[in-house]
């Protein structure tokens, strides 16, 4: 690549050297996220921009950055970022990459929850997406979140600072709860661990090669366990008409409402995600 390459050139690149590994739709928004990363353009600029000549660091960093490409490493991590909820995050192997289903959990509890000083509790931090958005966009909460990976709240805590928002970050393991003081909170929410072993081998192999395990992965004989654990947390620690909210495993909503109702919750709800599936669940605390 020591010849001068457009962004046209360029992209064309790129897709030639990833078309016996992605599709042709994967390339093609492959091409543009690399190029919005090394050149810190918008997809905008970059459509009109795509005669405009590439400095050979540059194509030497796009370079660098299909090869990795090529082991299947997911482009989250061969950037080191990825987009949620219209912010930029920091994601590592200590991190599982933000997903979709996820920025619509976060969008319910913003649109249901418009009071100010609300007290907000996160369990599995993550990269702190769901902190981080919530902190972004309710008024004036006050939000905590535990995680039993020092590494992924040091991400988390990076990620907080970068979008220019205070959390409380704990190092906990959830499933040990009552070994710790909590508040008492208006909402408690989690995306945890809810992938059983028998569902592994239908799941993507860079999924499996790259993002950590213990953020994905239950036994199949207890597999909402940390869903009861989190639902006797927050029966306990819940503001009385506080809210519970969940993502789920789309197999497991009718466990979930029974789980729920039987801890004591009412209001049970279960809400599909973007492509029809069971994903979320809400609960009260009404006792």
């Amino acid at each position: 690549m020591s010849q001068l390459y457009s962004i046209q050139s360029t992209i064309n690149y790129i897709k030639n050297e990833l078309n016996t590994i992605y599709s042709s739709r994967e390339t093609e928004s492959i091409s543009y996220i690399l190029l919005e990363h090394v050149l810190d353009y918008s997809r905008m600029q970059i459509q009109f921009s795509k005669t405009e000549t590439l400095e050979q660091n540059t194509l030497e960093q796009v370079k660098n950055f299909v090869e990795e490409l090529k082991t299947n490493k997911p482009i989250q991590y061969v950037l080191g970022e990825a987009d949620f909820y219209e912010l930029k995050f920091k994601v590592n192997e200590h991190t599982l990459i933000p997903r979709p289903e996820t920025e619509e959990l976060v969008h319910a509890i913003i649109n249901e929850n418009k009071s100010t000083n609300l007290t907000i509790l996160d369990i599995g931090t993550g990269s702190g997406c769901i902190p981080i958005c919530l902190a972004k966009n309710l008024n004036q909460a006050k939000i905590s979140t535990a995680d039993i990976s020092e590494k992924a709240i040091e991400t988390a805590k990076e990620n907080a600072k970068l979008n220019d928002v205070e959390i409380s970050f704990y190092n906990r393991d959830i499933l040990k709860w009552m070994d710790f003081n909590w508040e008492k909170y208006d909402i408690i929410v989690s995306n945890p661990p809810y992938v059983t072993e028998a569902e592994k081998e239908k799941m993507e192999k860079n999924v499996l090669k790259y993002e950590p395990h213990t953020a994905l992965f239950v036994s199949d004989h207890d597999p909402l366990i940390f869903y009861r654990t989190i639902s006797e947390l927050a029966i306990s620690h819940l503001k009385k008409g506080g809210k519970l909210y969940f993502e789920i495993n789309e197999s497991l909503g009718n466990e979930m409402k029974e789980l729920l109702k039987e801890k004591g919750f009412t209001n049970i709800s279960l809400h599909k995600d973007i492509n029809g599936k069971n994903r979320m669940m809400s609960a009260i605390k009404t006792a």
